[in-house]
């Protein structure tokens, strides 16, 4: 059962525009993430020429990086957490966690996933991030079974992604478990790929607090 004096973090994903993330800087979130796979529609290519308070903690998205390139963002965008969206093994968790990084690990849940597969992840990152599974890396926009996380056995709190909206936040803000962490919003808040709707945003924050 999910203590309700714990304030679920709220995560905004996939931000680019200098302007936009302005924006999103007046609103209560926690982490504002950068997507760092140039497949993704929401890739980050290069600094967005903002300054970012420490207030916020800044979040890379990466999927099969090499280490090296991690470290170079890292740098780069001052980055606070990185969030690792690949096939990347229990043992390169580690090697990101141990340069003293946020470290979370996301995998793609449907309704065959096991559980078990996970284990030699548990105590290497700081959060798992549950997204819904796709052939593709990254978001899909869609919803997964969130009745399937009663059975998750481990103790490492994790991230709620995937096809979370105005529509279902009420749910998942309310999903009985105190190993939810926070709430990832992204594509259901956007105009295009990278630019947030504040209005919609707002109106969830408040829904979450």
């Amino acid at each position: 059962m999910r203590n309700r004096n714990k304030e679920l973090k709220i995560k905004v994903c996939g931000m680019r525009d200098a302007d936009n993330i302005r924006q999103l800087m007046t609103l209560p979130v926690d982490y504002i993430g950068f997507i760092f796979y140039a497949k993704s529609a929401r890739f980050v290519s290069g600094k967005p020429e903002v300054s970012i308070p420490s207030s916020f903690k800044k979040v890379g998205v990466f999927v099969n990086s090499s280490k090296e390139e991690i470290q170079t963002k890292i740098q780069e965008f001052d980055l606070q957490v990185v969030q690792l969206h690949g096939d990347e093994s229990p043992e390169f968790c580690q090697e990101i966690k141990d340069l003293g990084i946020e470290t979370f690990k996301a995998f793609g849940i449907d309704e065959e996933f096991d559980w078990e597969s996970i284990a030699p992840y548990d105590g290497k990152v700081d959060y798992f991030l549950f997204d819904t599974k796709s052939k593709q890396y990254g978001g899909t926009g869609q919803t997964f079974n969130w009745e399937k996380l009663q059975d998750y056995p481990y103790q490492t709190p994790y991230w709620l992604s995937g096809g979370i909206s105005l529509e279902n936040i009420e749910d998942a803000a309310s999903f009985e478990d105190n190993r939810l962490y926070g709430l990832d919003l992204n594509s259901k808040f956007e105009i295009e790929p990278a630019l947030k709707i504040i209005q919609s945003l707002t109106q969830a924050i408040s829904i979450i607090k």
